[in-house]
């Protein structure tokens, strides 16, 4: 889990940029992150989902609440 704060801009209106992401057995399971030209977003399974980002606070329970979801094989 990385968040860290930079200049707001068009690119990074939230003046946050993060990158969370939960590895099962050397691959990439769920993750949170809002690389440059892809905006907020929510990589699960190989695929991508559009992430409606709130706030740091938001984002670290949603993740971790994804996380639990896929550990009891509910996602």
């Amino acid at each position: 889990m990385r968040i860290w704060r930079v200049q707001s801009s068009k690119r990074m209106p939230s003046g946050m940029k993060y990158s969370l992401v939960y590895i099962s057995e050397g691959k990439r399971i769920i993750g949170y992150d809002n690389a440059e030209g892809k905006g907020h977003h929510r990589p699960y399974k190989n695929k991508e989902f559009a992430y409606d980002f709130q706030d740091v606070g938001n984002l670290i329970q949603d993740f971790y609440e994804d996380v639990e979801k896929v550990k009891r094989g509910e996602l």
